[in-house]
């Protein structure tokens, strides 16, 4: 990791942090900040969302995003979307102004096209460093993770991006998650992972947790890991900080998940855990705490 690159990425985390935090300062809801939040990683091509989106085994961009609100269980998710500037509006959308949960493909594109959700060319999510990843891969059946160094470092040498979500308390105690991603380089089948799936990598409940998850999705929604997370919360009595743990370095680990995840609780308590090499993490609350990191 150079100097260069290392600032650039917690500049990126440090932008998010700022954008979210600012509307919980003014008094705005956790949903509006965990969106403002995700916004802000998608439109940095460094993370793995949004323009920065990974190359598919056909060569373009399929993007998943989900946002859930804690006071009311609602929430909107959307899953194989294309040429979408911010998939996490998108999800919001889904949420705020339609009678589903869970929007995918062409109709999803669709439904944004008549909420006028904002859309890019191609070249918009076009990246050399993603490029150069989908080419070392394009030619086998294999497909890459961004938290997996070892696997990365064949053709990515000190690169190393992912999923990016978020999760907010607001001044009236009500919480929010949002997760967005590009997925898998070079995947094909048409395949979904965590992300958009409420309960596997998107959760929020005023009375337990909103928790955002980020690693190998398919051990993610075999784990049910984000509404496991609230579970252990409501009905183990756990804190958040155990409750994570647990799922991240006991359950995970078992069936062989890497990842993290990030989460809070309605009385502002924060966690941020993960079994992997590293995860871009960040943390900001109004009592003086800003912190931004990357690894262990």
């Amino acid at each position: 990791m150079t100097r260069e690159l290392e600032a650039a990425y917690l500049k990126g985390l440090q932008d998010s942090l700022d954008a979210g935090f600012k509307i919980l300062e003014d008094g705005g809801t956790a949903i509006n900040a965990v969106k403002a939040a995700v916004v802000v990683l998608e439109d940095n091509i460094l993370f793995n969302a949004g323009r920065g989106s990974v190359f598919t085994k056909d060569g373009f961009q399929e993007m998943d995003a989900s946002i859930m609100d804690g006071t009311t269980l609602k929430a909107g998710a959307v899953a194989g979307v294309r040429n979408i500037r911010n998939p996490i509006e998108l999800a919001d959308a889904v949420m705020r102004n339609s009678t589903h949960v869970f929007l995918c493909g062409n109709g999803a594109n669709d439904f944004a096209i008549q909420q006028q959700i904002k859309q890019e060319p191609d070249d918009y999510f076009f990246s050399q460093f993603r490029y150069d990843q989908w080419k070392a891969t394009q030619d086998s059946d294999n497909y890459s993770l961004d938290h997996n160094h070892q696997e990365l470092e064949k053709f990515m040498k000190d690169k190393k991006f992912g999923t990016v979500g978020a999760v907010a308390c607001d001044q009236e105690g009500n919480i929010a998650a949002a997760t967005s991603t590009g997925g898998m380089t070079n995947k094909k089948y048409g395949r979904v992972g965590d992300t958009p799936m409420i309960g596997a990598g998107t959760y929020a409940n005023n009375k337990t947790c909103a928790v955002s998850c980020t690693g190998h999705g398919e051990l993610f929604i075999r784990a049910v890991a984000a509404y496991d997370v609230s579970c252990l919360v409501e009905y183990k009595g756990m804190t958040l900080q155990e409750a994570i743990n647990t799922v991240v370095n006991e359950k995970l680990v078992k069936i062989g998940g890497e990842g993290g995840i990030i989460g809070v609780d309605a009385l502002g308590n924060a966690a941020l855990i993960f079994n992997s090499t590293g995860m871009y993490r960040g943390l900001k609350n109004n009592i003086g705490v800003n912190e931004v990191a990357i690894y262990k």
